[in-house]
C-alpha cells in the first residue's frame, strides 16, 4: 500500500494528493493520516515543495467535503436519519450520530466546522449537518479551509520531520502501514458491532 500511495502521487503529482485526500474525505479507505504524512517524507526526496503538498492535500479536503455538504443540504435530516437506521449499521453510522452532531454544531455554529476538521474520525461527518443546516456556502469554505489546511500542514510537517532526521524511515513504512490498517480495520468492526447494538437495543425499547 505504502508503495502504490507513493507511486501514485509521483506519476500524479500534486494532483495525486489532491485525489487521494478528495476520497479520503468521501469514502476513506485511506486516512489523511498516512496520506499526508507520507507526502511529507517525499518532499525530503526533492520531488515536491512542502507549501505545494499543503496546498494540494488542503485543496483535496475542501473538495471532499463539498459532495457530503450537499447531501446534507438536498436529502434533509429526517431522510438521513432513516438511511441511517436502514444502512447505518455497515457505515457505523447511527440516529444518535446525527443527532449529536446536529447539537454540536448548534451550540458552536460555523466554529464546529472548523474544530471538527481537527478530529480524527469526524472531520468528514461534520459536513452533512452543516449542510442540513442550510450553513451559509462561504462561511462553510472559509472555516473548512482553515481547519483542513491546519490538520494538513501538521501531518505534513510531520513527516518531513522525521525523514529529515531519522536514517532509514523508508524501510519502516511498511510496518507503520500494517500498524494504521489494522487500527482502521479494528476501529471499524468496533463500530459496526456497537451501532449494531445500539440500533438492536432501540428497537427493543420501541416495542
Amino acid at each position: 500500500m505504502t508503495k502504490w500511495i507513493m507511486s501514485l502521487i509521483n506519476s500524479m503529482g500534486y494532483f495525486g494528493i489532491v485525489f487521494l485526500m478528495f476520497i479520503e474525505n468521501v469514502f476513506p479507505p485511506i486516512p489523511s493520516e498516512f496520506i499526508m504524512p507520507l507526502a511529507g517524507f517525499m518532499v525530503t526526496q526533492n520531488k515536491f515543495s512542502l507549501a505545494g503538498i499543503i496546498i494540494a492535500g488542503t485543496l483535496g479536503s475542501v473538495l471532499g467535503a463539498l459532495p457530503l455538504y450537499y447531501i446534507g443540504k438536498k436529502v434533509g435530516e429526517d431522510r438521513l436519519k432513516r438511511f441511517a437506521d436502514r444502512y447505518g449499521k455497515w457505515l457505523t453510522l447511527s440516529r444518535e450520530d446525527i443527532d449529536k452532531s446536529k447539537k454540536w454544531f448548534d451550540k458552536h455554529g460555523a466554529w464546529a466546522v472548523f474544530f471538527c476538521r481537527l478530529v480524527p474520525g469526524i472531520r468528514s461527518f461534520i459536513s452533512i449537518p452543516a449542510g442540513f443546516n442550510r450553513m451559509n456556502m462561504l462561511s462553510f469554505l472559509f472555516f473548512t479551509v482553515l481547519g483542513s489546511a491546519i490538520w494538513t500542514s501538521l501531518l505534513a510537517y510531520a513527516g518531513y520531520f522525521l525523514a529529515s532526521n531519522f536514517r532509514d524511515v523508508e524501510k519502516y513504512l511498511d510496518i507503520v502501514t500494517y500498524i494504521v490498517f489494522g487500527s482502521i480495520i479494528a476501529l471499524y468492526l468496533y463500530r459496526v458491532i456497537t451501532v449494531g447494538k445500539r440500533k438492536e437495543s432501540e428497537t427493543a425499547d420501541s416495542h
